[in-house]
C-alpha cells in the first residue's frame, strides 16, 4: 500500500479504489496529547479540502481536511473511545476514516514520504 501526504498533515494509504486517511506524526507531535476527535458520517460525500472531522488536544483543535474527493465509507469507533490512538500510532491503529475514490487522478497531486519530510523540514 502506498502511503501519501498532504500539505495539511494528512496521510493517505491507499488499497485499490479505497483509502484510509489520518493524521501525520508530525501533526500528532504539533498538537500534543490529543483528548477528542469528531469523525464524518458514513456515507458522507466530501470533495477535497472540506473539513472531514476535527481533532483536539490539550493544545489546540484542528481541522481534518478530506484530502481527495469520495465518500466516507467507514470511521474508526476506536479511535472515537480512545483519542490517544491519534498520539501513540497515527499511522496505524490512530486512523480517522475510509474514503472510497471519486477520481483517483487527484492521488497525483499528493506528496510521497520523501516529499512530505522535506516539506516538514522546509516549514
Amino acid at each position: 500500500m502506498a502511503i501519501q501526504y498532504t500539505e495539511d498533515h494528512e496521510w493517505l494509504a491507499v488499497d485499490g479504489d479505497t483509502a484510509t486517511v489520518g493524521i501525520t506524526a508530525h501533526a500528532q507531535d504539533a498538537l500534543g496529547d490529543v483528548v477528542f476527535v469528531d469523525l464524518p458520517e458514513v456515507g458522507a460525500r466530501l470533495a477535497a479540502k472540506d473539513v472531514a472531522g476535527v481533532v483536539e488536544s490539550v493544545k489546540a483543535a484542528a481541522d481534518v481536511y478530506m484530502p481527495v474527493d469520495g465518500v466516507i465509507t467507514e470511521v474508526n469507533e476506536a479511535l472515537r473511545a480512545d483519542p490517544a490512538l491519534a498520539n501513540s500510532d497515527p499511522m496505524g491503529a490512530g486512523w480517522f476514516f475510509r474514503v472510497k475514490l471519486s477520481d483517483a487522478s487527484q492521488l497525483a497531486a499528493l506528496m510521497d514520504e520523501t516529499e512530505y519530510t522535506r516539506f516538514v523540514a522546509a516549514a
